[in-house]
C-alpha cells in the first residue's frame, strides 16, 4: 500500500549511526563520493542489458551535488526497505543478483552521505515499470516519500551540504575524489560533462613492443609515486581475479613503509593498503585490481582470510621470479637493483635457496679482500670465516689478510644466517666465525733468541696488564702501522660475561651463574704487542720505571679504541692516567 506524503522514520538511531561512521567506520567524509559512485554501479550491473552505463555527477551552481545514473531503479517498496533500513539484507539478493557481482551495500552506502549533507533527496523510477519515486531523508532521522519526476529508468542523488562541510561538494574536490575512486570503472562516468573514466587499465593496454609498454608503465608508476620507478613487474592471480603491476622503488625504503593501491571490481579501494605483499618486498608498490579478495567494512582495506594469505604467497612468488629472470637474463640491471635493495632481497635469501644462490653469485659483501660476491671470495678457500660486528671487522681485517685467514664481514642484517646456510648450495662449503684468539695464534713469533731479549719488558708489561685482567704478546704482523691489537677470544668473552653477571648479581644468582664459570683454565685478553713497528722495538730497549709503564696502559687504551672496545671504568682510569702522565713528562715544569 502507498504511503506517500507520510513523514516516516529511520528504522535506526541515525544520529548515532552516522556518528559510528564518521569516527569509527570510515577514515574520512571523502568516501561519500565512492558510496555513491558504488550505488550507481552496482544498479548498473543490476539491470544488465547492452545499454552502456552512464554515471553522471554535476556539482550544483548554489552547492548542491547531483549524482545520476541509468541503473535498474527502485521501487517503492524497494525505496522502504533499503533506504531506510540498516542491517537488512541488500537489495543484490532480492533482485537475484550473486553478491560478488556487486560492490557496496546501498543502504549503509546512501547513509556515508550524512557526513556531509543534512539532506538527501533520491528521485528513482524502477526497470519493472512503476512510476518514479522521491525519497527525501533528513539527518534528524525523518524521511519522506512522494512521487518523482524522471521519465527514464535509473535513479538520480541530491545532497545539499550541512554547515561547515560545503567544501567537501565542491566541484574541485568532487571532480579529484572522482577520478581518483572510479577512474578504472568499465561504466561511462562524468563530472561536469567531462568524461574521468579510462577506457583501459595501464597494464592492460596493448604494445607491439614490450619495452614500450615498459617505459609507458614507468612513467604511470612516476605520476602514482611522484617519483619515477625503477623496474615494474606484472603481477597475475587468476583465483582472486587480481592482475596488474609491481612498482620496484628507485631508492631505500624500509619495512612498513608506504602500502599498495587497490581497486575491487575497478573501484579504489586503497591508496595504502598493507599485507598484500610480503614483509620481504618493502621494494615494491603495487598497483592492482581484483574482483575475489574481500574488502573490511569501510572497504578501505582488505580483510585478512586464507584467500589473502595465498594471494600474498603467489605475488612473492612472481616478485622471486622476476629477480631469477633478472640474474640470467639483464645482470646490468639486477645489479643496479642490488645496490638499492639488497636487502629485501637478503631477507628473501634466508629462507628461500634459489635467492640464496642469486645472493651467493651476486651481491657483493665486504670482505678483507675488497667488495665481492661470496662466490668470488670463497674460491681457493677451505673455510670461509667471518666475523659478526662491523667494529670486529675494521679492528681485524687487515690483520686476518695478512696472516693469510682473510674474513668476511657479517656484521650487518641478515648476513651471519646468509653464511651459515652457504652449505645448502654444497655440502662442502665450510663456514666459520673467525676467533680472535686464533687469529693470535696464527701470527709469526719472535725468534727464540729474540725472545730472551725482550723478557725484561714483557714481565713490565705483564705487571702492568694482570691489574686490567690482560696479558701480553709479542708478535710479527702486518700493517707495521698498527703498534698493538686487542684481542680477547671466544673463550675469554663468555668467561668475562660470566664473571660480570656473577658480580653483578645477588648471592643465588652468584651461586648459578658459578656453575657455568670454567676456572679449570683461565682465559685472558691479550694486547698483541707488534714487533714490526718502530716504537715496540724503542720500549723494548727502554729500562723498566713509571715511563714504560704509562707507555703500556697508553698502548692499550689505544688499542681498546681502535678496535671499538667498550671501556671498563678501570680502562678509562688507565688510559687517562697514562695520557696524563706522558704529557707531564713531554712538558716538564721549568720551559725550555
Amino acid at each position: 500500500m502507498s504511503t506517500r506524503g507520510e513523514e516516516h522514520r529511520f528504522q535506526v538511531d541515525l544520529r548515532g549511526v552516522v556518528d559510528l561512521l564518521s569516527h569509527h567506520l570510515y577514515a574520512s567524509p571523502r568516501v561519500f563520493v565512492r558510496e555513491l559512485l558504488q550505488n550507481a554501479t552496482d544498479a548498473i550491473t543490476a539491470r544488465g542489458g547492452d545499454e552502456p552505463g552512464r554515471v553522471t555527477i554535476e556539482p550544483l551552481p548554489d552547492g548542491a551535488l547531483r549524482v545520476s545514473d541509468n541503473g535498474i531503479g527502485l521501487t517503492e517498496e524497494e525505496v522502504h526497505t533499503f533506504l531506510a533500513s540498516v542491517g537488512r539484507t541488500s537489495k543484490r539478493d532480492e533482485l537475484g543478483f550473486a553478491r560478488q557481482d556487486f560492490l557496496g551495500q546501498f543502504g549503509i552506502g546512501l547513509l556515508s552521505c550524512f557526513m556531509v549533507a543534512d539532506a538527501i533527496e533520491v528521485v528513482t523510477r524502477s526497470a519493472r515499470g512503476e512510476g518514479a519515486v522521491r525519497w527525501t531523508g533528513y539527518s534528524d532521522g525523518r524521511y519522506t516519500v512522494a512521487a518523482g519526476d524522471r521519465d527514464e529508468t535509473g535513479t538520480t542523488v541530491t545532497l545539499r551540504p550541512r554547515v561547515g562541510a560545503e567544501h567537501w561538494l565542491k566541484p574541485e574536490t568532487v571532480r579529484q575524489l572522482a577520478s581518483s575512486y572510479a577512474h578504472l570503472l568499465d561504466v561511462d562516468v562524468t563530472v561536469s560533462g567531462e568524461r574521468i573514466t579510462e577506457p583501459e587499465a595501464p597494464w592492460e593496454v596493448k604494445y607491439d613492443d614490450p619495452e614500450v609498454r615498459r617505459t609507458a608503465l614507468l612513467d604511470y608508476g612516476a605520476t602514482l609515486l611522484g617519483s619515477r620507478p625503477m623496474e615494474v613487474i606484472d603481477l597475475d592471480v587468476p583465483e582472486a581475479g587480481l592482475r596488474g603491476v609491481g612498482f620496484v622503488l628507485a631508492s631505500p625504503a624500509a619495512v612498513g613503509q608506504g602500502g599498495h593501491r587497490v581497486y575491487l571490481k575497478r573501484m579504489l579501494v586503497s591508496e595504502d593498503a598493507s599485507k598484500l605483499m610480503p614483509e620481504w618486498a618493502f621494494f615494491v608498490r603495487c598497483v592492482v585490481d581484483t574482483s575475489q579478495l574481500r574488502p573490511t567494512a569501510s572497504r578501505e582495506a582488505l580483510y585478512e582470510d586464507d584467500l589473502l594469505s595465498s594471494v600474498r604467497e603467489s605475488l612473492g612468488e612472481q616478485v622471486r621470479t622476476w629477480l631469477l629472470d633478472l640474474s640470467a637474463n639483464h645482470p646490468e640491471r639486477l645489479a643496479a637493483f642490488l645496490r638499492v635493495h639488497h636487502l629485501g632481497v637478503k631477507a628473501l635469501a634466508v629462507r628461500d635457496d634459489e635467492m640464496l644462490r642469486l645472493v651467493d653469485a651476486w651481491l657483493p659483501f665486504e670482505t678483507s679482500r675488497g667488495s665481492m660476491p661470496l662466490r668470488v671470495f670463497r674460491r681457493g678457500l677451505a673455510m670461509i670465516r667471518y666475523v659478526e660486528t662491523v667494529d670486529e671487522f675494521r679492528a681485524l681485517a687487515a690483520i686476518a689478510s695478512a696472516a693469510g685467514t682473510p674474513v668476511v664481514n657479517a656484521g650487518y642484517a641478515y648476513d651471519t644466517e646468509i653464511l651459515e646456510r652457504l652449505s645448502r648450495l654444497d655440502p662442502d662449503i665450510r663456514v666459520r666465525r673467525l676467533d680472535p684468539g686464533e687469529l693470535a695464534a696464527r701470527l709469526e713469533p719472535l725468534p727464540a733468541e729474540q725472545e730472551i731479549t725482550v723478557a725484561p719488558f714483557l714481565e713490565t708489561a705483564r705487571s702492568v696488564l694482570r691489574e686490567l685482567e690482560c696479558v701480553p704478546l709479542i708478535r710479527q704482523f702486518d700493517p707495521v702501522t698498527m703498534p698493538a691489537l686487542y684481542v680477547i677470544s671466544q673463550r675469554a668473552r663468555t668467561q668475562d660475561a660470566v664473571r660480570r653477571g656473577r658480580e653483578a648479581s645477588d648471592e643465588l644468582w652468584a651461586d648459578v651463574l658459578s656453575a657455568f664459570d670454567d676456572v679449570t683454565v683461565e682465559h685472558r685478553p691479550e694486547l698483541v704487542l707488534n714487533w714490526r713497528h718502530p716504537l715496540i722495538r724503542k720500549l723494548a730497549s727502554y729500562p723498566p720505571g713509571p715511563a714504560l709503564r704509562h707507555a703500556v696502559e697508553a698502548l692499550y687504551g689505544q688499542a681498546l679504541l681502535a678496535g671499538h672496545h667498550p671501556l671498563r671504568a678501570v680502562d678509562s682510569a688507565a688510559l687517562n692516567r697514562s695520557f696524563l702522565a706522558l704529557l707531564d713528562r713531554a712538558f716538564p715544569s721549568e720551559a725550555p
